[in-house]
C-alpha cells in the first residue's frame, strides 16, 4: 500500500494522510494534510520530536515549505540520516 521507492531528490510521503505541521514536532499545529504518494521537495531538515513511521524511528523533520514540516519517518529518502542541509 505504500508508495514505491523514490530518490532523495523526489521523495514520496508514505501515509494515507500525512499531517504537515507548523514546526518540527507533533506538538505543533496541523496546517494541511498530504495524500499518500505525494512527491515532496525537502528544503532543509531539522531535529524535533521523535516519531515512528513506515521508514523507521526518527527525530528528523523535513521542511517542505515555509513553516511546514513532516516527519522524516514517513518519507522514503533512501537514508536514515540527513539528506538535505540543516534548517537555519
Amino acid at each position: 500500500m505504500y508508495s514505491p521507492a523514490a530518490t532523495a531528490t523526489s521523495p514520496r510521503a508514505a501515509a494515507d494522510q500525512l499531517n504537515v505541521r507548523s514546526g518540527p514536532g507533533t506538538s505543533y499545529s496541523v496546517v494541511r494534510v498530504l495524500p499518500e504518494g505525494s512527491i515532496i521537495h525537502i528544503y532543509c531538515q531539522t531535529p524535533g520530536s521523535t516519531v515512528t513511521g513506515p521508514y523507521g524511528t526518527s527525530n528528523i523533520w523535513d521542511n517542505i515549505s515555509n513553516s511546514q514540516y513532516i516527519s522524516d519517518a514517513y518519507v522514503n529518502t533512501g537514508s536514515d540520516g540527513y539528506v538535505a542541509d540543516r534548517c537555519s
